[in-house]
């Protein structure tokens, strides 16, 4: 089945792709600009057009069996999003009957009675496919849990940051949310269910809590003790401007969102129940657990791909120093350098600095610097280095995770690449993700020297990585810093 997926770059979108492809869909991606490209899987078709722009959509619905709409035009800006959302899928829909696509499937909002304007807006929008585009499968969903969801990261910031919240009237109302995985089973089993007749299907997790409870549950979750004190004069948009000092997530979102919290939005209708009886969703809790048990930091490529060769980066809970070189040496003289370093070698820059974080570390009853008899090299999946352990050694990627005493969980990764010109981009990323204030005051308050630490030792692996290429060119021969786990040769 051809499946076209509009919103592909987004929060929803980019995990559905993915869960597409892996049931072996074929899939067209509508993308505004091609430069987008980067952030989706190199399998998918890519088309350009713009939903506001009706004569650009033809060509992406071709041959097309069923289209999933995932837009929403609040990251433009608060003023005319309504209107947008409008004029963008009445031309989304008359094109789609026009090329006879089977199906719609939409993402809505869930919410009844007195909603507020975003809330009121993403109804209007399914009210709008509904009526001039092909058969409609509209689900409705309140707060989504996982990691990146801009609802669950104003969450995770609240509980995080702030010991002592004053919080409005607003957080006692009720509220239904639901697991990312099980929103995108809904979307998939949407694709072949044949029940389905135009209706709104609502969906939610297993229990119904408040907005109270969600975050005094996760802090809970995270060993925080946080105190809520109601108040009954801030209003939503006063709390919205409050939101912008506290987390990571834009105005243009926080803002609409915050000003939809006086809705109630549980589940009133049985349909996806009835409908889809195989989904059984999980509880908040569970969600949580999920969202907030992960492994991998991320490789933050859009970082890189952004230009600059330094940046800090914060995303999903995460902070991170991301920096970048290009060396003039082969990825795989780059590659065996890496998984060189640590032990006996030391990390080519500031080794005393190591060493007297190890001693810390022990002193505060953690791993310390370990010691080691024999080193392996290349190095693989739970091998212990100093006071990390290897997480990941792959191709392209070398990721450590921490095993020191820390407020929080930290990584350190190498990624690598080889450059269409010659030699090879090296990215090192040291990333955070703190436990509550003290976890913060821990990264700031190291964060001056971890700039000196970092810059040097990914400038200190480039220059010896280079100097090994050139006397590799000159003259190879055995290279050996340690026992190997098989000959390495230069070059």
């Amino acid at each position: 089945m051809l499946v076209l997926v509009t919103g592909a770059t987004g929060y929803i979108g980019r995990q559905l792709v993915d869960r597409l492809l892996a049931e072996g869909h074929q899939v067209r991606c509508l993308v505004r600009r091609a430069e987008q490209v980067t952030q989706l899987p190199a399998k998918i078709e890519i088309a350009v057009g713009d939903l506001l722009r009706r004569d650009t959509l033809a060509t992406a619905l071709r041959g097309v069996d069923c289209a999933y709409y995932l837009v929403h035009s609040m990251r433009a800006g608060e003023s005319g999003f309504a209107h947008r959302d409008r004029v963008a899928a009445y031309n989304f829909a008359s094109e789609t009957k026009a090329a006879s696509v089977q199906r719609i499937i939409y993402l809505g909002g869930l919410g009844s009675g007195v909603v507020s304007p975003h809330l009121k807006s993403r109804q209007e929008t399914g009210d709008v496919l509904r009526r001039f585009g092909p058969p409609l499968v509209e689900f409705r969903a309140g707060i989504i849990v996982g990691a990146g969801s801009a609802s669950f990261e104003i969450i995770r910031s609240l509980a995080e940051k702030l010991p002592v919240m004053i919080c409005p009237r607003w957080v006692t109302t009720r509220v239904q949310p639901i697991a990312v995985s099980d929103v995108l089973q809904y979307l998939i089993a949407a694709l072949a269910a044949e029940k389905v007749n135009g209706e709104v299907i609502e969906i939610g997790g297993s229990k119904i809590e408040t907005y109270r409870s969600m975050i005094l549950e996760y802090a809970r979750m995270r060993g925080l003790r946080r105190w809520l004190i109601r108040v009954p004069v801030l209003t939503p948009r006063l709390s919205s401007y409050w939101l912008d000092f506290v987390t990571s997530v834009p105005p243009s979102i926080t803002r609409p969102l915050i000003e939809g919290l006086k809705t109630e939005v549980v589940c009133a209708r049985p349909e996806a129940q009835r409908l889809f009886p195989q989904i059984r969703p999980l509880s908040y809790l569970e969600a949580v657990q999920t969202a907030i048990d992960r492994q991998d930091p991320g490789e933050f490529a859009e970082v890189a791909a952004a230009g600059p060769d330094v940046a800090l980066a914060c995303k999903d809970g995460i902070l991170s120093d991301c920096r970048r070189v290009v060396v003039a040496a082969p990825v795989d003289g780059v590659r065996d350098l890496l998984h060189s370093i640590g032990g006996g070698m030391g990390w080519v820059y500031a080794d005393r600095l190591w060493r007297l974080r190890g001693w810390l570390d022990k002193l505060l009853g953690g791993v310390g610097m370990r010691t080691y008899s024999i080193r392996l090299i290349p190095l693989r999946a739970g091998d212990e280095l100093d006071f990390w352990r290897v997480q990941e050694a792959s191709e392209n990627r070398l990721l450590l995770r921490a095993e020191m005493k820390v407020p929080g969980k930290a990584w350190l990764q190498f990624c690598f690449a080889p450059l269409a010109e010659g030699g090879t981009e090296l990215r090192s990323i040291a990333s955070f993700e703190p436990r509550g204030l003290l976890g913060r005051l821990y990264w700031w308050s190291l964060y001056p020297l971890h700039l000196l630490i970092f810059r040097g030792m990914l400038r200190g692996i480039a220059r010896l990585a280079e100097f090994r290429a050139r006397i590799c060119a000159q003259e190879p021969q055995p290279m050996l810093v340690t026992k190997h786990r098989a000959s390495e040769r230069c070059g």
